[in-house]
């Protein structure tokens, strides 16, 4: 990537941060699903391969580079220009969180998809180079790194420390990890816009967010939880808030059972409490009629 230099522009302030390269990214994805999927080692083994991965780490620096620049927007009221090596990786990661960070309609359903289109897809993201196998293939390509992924996985960092601030839940981010590797729709295919169109993609192709914005299939990716925000989020990104995300990297190894039981009585708290408060609004409404009637009656 290289930079200017700073003579030229004395006005400016320049930060490095180091966010490390593709390759290096997808031999700690490797590294990762090995340590995940390998369930002979003792727990003192498991907490050495997770650490010798380095994932979390990567999760750590995009977001810690994410914060900078939101902070340099919100806090000093500066124009910030991200610059990656290419443009179309760390770049885009760095860009799209500080975005959720600072605009609530990014932490919407649509508001996230549009932030895809527009960061990711139009932007040049090259998914097919960079999705092409997945960390489960023994044949390599140069070109491949989970740089998508990771950016997911910062999302949910950022959702489970603020989880009535986004409108999407776990499942809206796991369903989008899934299809940039394996999908039956269009969206996805290509390294870029102008292959797309080349392809005649929107043509010959379904677009995911179609199917995805269907009423019977939007309800599974609704947070129950979610309270419109207007604020700025700032996530901790210290070690302790950092967790390994259970639901992409060890959902093969635990039982779903007793965590889809917590949902359902969770989602059966959520409609309850919706029915007790409703039912104190028309109680409190019935006061004030009656307030009102007894101040007509007392008037001379």
């Amino acid at each position: 990537g290289g930079f200017e230099q700073e003579v030229h522009y004395p006005q400016w302030r320049r930060i490095h941060k180091s966010i490390e390269r593709c390759n290096i990214l997808q031999e700690s994805f490797i590294k990762l699903v090995e340590a995940c999927t390998d369930q002979s080692h003792s727990v003192d083994r498991w907490l050495s391969k997770l650490e010798a991965s380095n994932w979390l780490t990567h999760v750590k620096d995009i977001l810690t580079a994410a914060c900078l620049a939101a902070q340099c927007v919100d806090r000093e009221g500066a124009s910030v220009l991200v610059h990656g090596s290419e443009g179309t990786d760390s770049t885009l990661q760095v860009t799209s969180l500080a975005q959720i960070i600072l605009d609530p309609s990014s932490r919407s359903i649509r508001g996230f998809e549009a932030l895809i289109e527009r960061e990711w897809l139009q932007a040049g993201h090259p998914f097919q180079l960079r999705c092409a196998q997945s960390a489960y293939s023994s044949s390599k390509q140069k070109a491949e790194a989970p740089t998508f992924m990771l950016f997911l996985d910062c999302v949910w960092q950022i959702q489970r420390q603020f989880p009535c601030s986004f409108e999407f839940n776990e499942l809206f981010l796991i369903m989008l990890f899934e299809h940039s590797y394996a999908s039956q729709f269009g969206t996805y295919l290509g390294n870029n816009e102008a292959e797309r169109q080349r392809l005649k993609l929107q043509e010959k192709t379904v677009s995911l967010w179609s199917w995805v914005n269907r009423p019977t299939e939007l309800e599974r990716f609704v947070n129950p939880l979610f309270e419109a925000n207007s604020l700025v989020i700032w996530p901790s990104v210290a070690p302790q808030s950092l967790q390994l995300w259970e639901g992409v990297f060890l959902r093969w190894n635990r039982s779903s059972k007793y965590l889809d039981e917590a949902y359902e009585e969770m989602i059966h708290i959520i409609e309850q409490n919706k029915e007790l408060q409703t039912k104190v609004n028309a109680l409190r409404r019935q006061l004030a009629e009656l307030e009102t009637e007894d101040g007509i009656h007392e008037s001379p």
